[in-house]
């Protein structure tokens, strides 16, 4: 009897966690180009799309990309501020979206522009300086001096490849190791990790893209199986087989029509929660997001390709019932809601806008 009661407990708070009806969403911005006062903390009601603003967070240049601790009562988030570049750790209450600054330590790279936390270590890609930067935690949550900065020394035959860019870290879904994408040199980095060492990251190898295919971000599947790639340059996804930190090519997919004239600018990519769906989008002239089934080998169908209603779609999300896909809008200043077919993957407009300036990363907290 004890048993039983035990698992309706359980099944009961899984649903309620599920199908909550109000979940928290974060957004950091650009502070130095137009409107953005900080980092934007709102309230989202997954029945109707509804926002409410719950506060802002000031005086922080260009708090770009974001992280949150993982019960939420820690927020970290990266200053991307040429020589003045650093990441910054506050004490978080996400329900009122408050909070207080710890510290904030030099990333020693400059521009910083994506930013992760295992609950041990902040690491961060830092971008015009090419290189990675990881950071203890104390225990209060502040951050300790810089543990480890690696720095990549390649380029690539674009214009824009003149040195190395590392545009995103990422684990792998083990926590064993660390993957960077380096857009300036075509390459993706592998590193082991080791969350406790006093030099967390190991070199372990490279996997070559394309030349000049740019490559930006990276996502896994939920299983953890598969690894995709967005390339910033061609607008082209790889997708990879994963395991035990080898990344092996499977297949590599167009997302611009072969007529397509113009800039493409790929930006962001994500899977759904329960793996059938990946979604990737682009910029430039293209502002668009595409939408791919995913094969049981990994590989990936077409499904759509949708405006996103706005320019400069930098960064999206999916809230975490799976309903709506929220995309950010660095040049329109808006980020443009969209109902989600959880069986087909498809997008449509719900109507529904937040408008805030610059918008460039959106986490959802809960």
């Amino acid at each position: 009897m004890l048993k039983k009661t035990l698992l309706f407990a359980l099944l009961t708070a899984t649903t309620l966690c599920c199908f909550a009806q109000k979940h928290h969403l974060v957004v950091g911005t650009y502070t130095k180009q137009g409107t953005s006062e900080g980092i934007y903390v709102y309230e989202f009601d997954n029945k109707t799309a509804n926002t409410k603003q719950l506060n802002v967070i000031k005086n922080v240049a260009n708090p770009s990309y974001l992280a949150l601790s993982r019960n939420r009562d820690f927020l970290y988030t990266v200053y991307e501020d040429g020589v003045n570049s650093a990441a910054s750790a506050f004490i978080f209450d996400l329900q009122t979206g408050k909070a207080n600054p710890l510290n904030k330590e030099a990333t020693k790279g400059a521009n910083p522009c994506f930013i992760l936390t295992d609950g041990k270590n902040v690491i961060t890609a830092n971008y015009s300086g090419g290189s990675i930067s990881v950071f203890g935690i104390k225990l209060d949550g502040a951050l300790t001096s810089l543990k480890q900065n690696i720095q990549h020394t390649g380029s690539g035959p674009d214009k824009r490849q003149a040195s190395a860019h590392v545009h995103q870290v990422q684990f792998t879904p083990d926590k064993k190791f660390l993957v960077a994408t380096d857009l300036g040199e075509d390459n993706i980095y592998i590193y082991s990790y080791d969350a406790t060492a006093e030099q967390p990251l190991k070199f372990k190898t490279t996997v070559k893209t394309n030349a000049g295919s740019g490559p930006r971000h990276l996502t896994f599947s939920p299983n953890g199986k598969f690894a995709y790639l967005a390339h910033e340059f061609n607008g082209k996804i790889s997708a990879f087989s994963y395991k035990k930190g080898e990344l092996s090519l499977l297949q590599e997919v167009e997302t611009v029509a072969k007529d397509f004239k113009g800039k493409i600018d790929a930006a962001d990519i994500h899977t759904s929660a329960d793996g059938k769906f990946l979604y990737e989008s682009n910029r430039g002239d293209a502002n668009t997001i595409n939408v791919f089934s995913i094969q049981k080998d990994g590989q990936l169908a077409f499904v759509e390709i949708v405006s996103t209603l706005g320019k400069g779609p930098r960064n999206f999300t999916i809230d975490p019932s799976g309903k709506y896909l929220l995309v950010g809008h660095q040049y329109t200043n808006e980020i443009v809601i969209f109902h989600r077919n959880e069986v087909t993957g498809k997008l449509t407009d719900s109507g529904k806008r937040i408008q805030v300036g610059s918008p460039v990363c959106l986490v959802f907290g809960n």
